[in-house]
């Protein structure tokens, strides 16, 4: 299989002797550079919409619902600045991954294969491999969730009924990229629309909404929220989605020049910030959802999808907000589903050089994923998979560190970045995203030492 990248263009990439290795390759490569660019500016950005919904998705998956229907329940309104400071950084961190792979040629797995030696390399694959198990993880139980709320299919079937969504994925990538991205959005329409009706009905009190969007010491003091926070953390900014993006933004043929890549960053940048900002508003609206049904009712401890099902009709007394909720939730595990597993063949592909058909290397993805969460499910049942979901999640935020680090690195070294290097304003932002992440995770490790002593 052969990418459409132009040889001069490779050749630059590859002979830099700030990078230990030559890039190769490009990974996706039955994608890359394939969507093409039309005359005129507007055009032209309008071509660029897409990757960053692609990215947005994972910022509203299943695992995300488990850990904002917990925090929502538990504390109120209390997390929404979690959320909003968490998609801060995430907007910072995709903008970035936006322009390694613009200014280097490389997506974030292949550029610590060929910044680092193989003894760093190696283990960082190791935790982008753990980090992508997790998330499909959480996508495998809240498709199969999703499936049995609405259908009545059991979560054992349904767990193995979500391997076959794969096939769906490889037939909508061979009509052509801008199809799956169709497919992405359409669905994130679905998941909007749904959420709009479900607030309406739960009517919150909007003053305390927007005082939960000003962030307070508790939540850094308090075990329990740390906790929560550290999951919704890890479950809005996810470490594959900073793989995924900075290789599926070339799939735009933006031509090689530095004024068409300095145009192809701005319009990458725009396309990931309006998708990430659309994010927020269904992560805010999960947990609003969640306060303003469940913790004002005194349900305090709820943090099993299957619990909020059951739950949301007779609070809100609407016979339509349990399929809504379903609904969403099965449109969000789709969705899901799709950025695991491109996010998947962007890692191997990026990080061992390894290419195996998409079919295969999505199906074993789903396959690693798929015996744990039917383990837990044919174990523990429902209860059993919602802890699992949260549990994902901080494990998310931990690997966090291994993929934003080396990110942050690569693209404030004006060496590898030549002219798109980050400016300094940017640099120093990026700098306190990476050591608040850094902290946090130690902060949680510590808690959890202290807690088993």
């Amino acid at each position: 299989m052969h990418d459409t990248f132009s040889l001069s263009s490779l050749g630059q990439a590859s002979s830099s002797p700030d990078w230990r290795r030559a890039r190769g390759e490009a990974a996706l490569g039955d994608v890359h550079r394939t969507v093409a660019l039309p005359a005129g500016k507007w055009r032209r950005m309008a071509a660029f919409l897409g990757p960053g919904y692609m990215v947005a998705v994972g910022y509203m998956d299943p695992g995300n619902w488990a850990t904002s229907l917990a925090g929502g329940s538990k504390f109120g309104y209390a997390l929404l600045s979690v959320a909003l400071i968490s998609n801060i950084m995430a907007v910072v961190l995709q903008s970035l991954c936006a322009r390694l792979a613009i200014a280097s040629g490389r997506d974030l797995a292949q550029a610590c294969r060929d910044a680092f030696p193989r003894w760093v390399a190696w283990p960082l694959w190791a935790a982008a491999e753990l980090a992508i198990i997790a998330t499909d993880i959480a996508e495998v139980i809240g498709t199969a969730i999703g499936l049995n709320l609405l259908f009545g299919i059991p979560l054992e079937l349904g767990v193995i009924v979500t391997a076959l969504d794969v096939f769906l994925i490889l037939w909508l990538q061979k009509k052509g990229f801008r199809w799956l991205e169709a497919f992405v959005i359409t669905l994130l329409g679905v998941i909007a629309a749904c959420f709009a009706i479900q607030i309406a009905l739960a009517d919150p009190a909007w003053g305390q909404v927007i005082r939960g969007f000003a962030p307070t010491a508790e939540i850094v003091k308090n075990p329990d929220m740390l906790y929560l926070a550290l999951g919704i953390l890890g479950a809005t900014v996810m470490p594959h989605n900073l793989y995924l993006h900075s290789a599926i933004v070339q799939t735009r043929a933006y031509g090689d020049s530095l004024a068409e890549k300095r145009e192809a960053l701005s319009f990458a940048t725009v396309d990931s910030t309006l998708a990430l900002t659309f994010a927020l508003l269904i992560n805010a609206a999960i947990l609003i959802l969640a306060a303003a049904s469940f913790h004002v009712a005194g349900q305090t401890d709820v943090a099993e999808l299957s619990d909020a099902h059951r739950l949301l009709g007779p609070l809100l007394g609407s016979a339509i907000t349990p399929s809504l909720f379903a609904l969403a939730l099965l449109a969000c595990g789709l969705n899901s589903t799709v950025t695991a597993t491109l996010a998947g063949q962007a890692v191997m592909e990026g990080f061992l050089q390894i290419r195996l058909a998409p079919w295969l290397r999505r199906l074993v993805t789903r396959a690693i994923a798929i015996v744990p969460a039917a383990a837990v499910t044919l174990i523990y049942g429902s209860a059993g998979t919602g802890r699992l979901l949260i549990l994902t999640q901080v494990v998310l935020s931990l690997q966090l560190s291994f993929a934003v680090v080396p990110l942050v690195m690569f693209t404030t070294d004006r060496r590898k970045m030549g002219a798109l290097v980050a400016p300094v304003w940017l640099a120093i932002t990026a700098g306190l995203v990476a050591a608040a992440i850094v902290v946090l995770n130690l902060k949680l490790i510590w808690d959890f030492a202290i807690a088993a002593a």
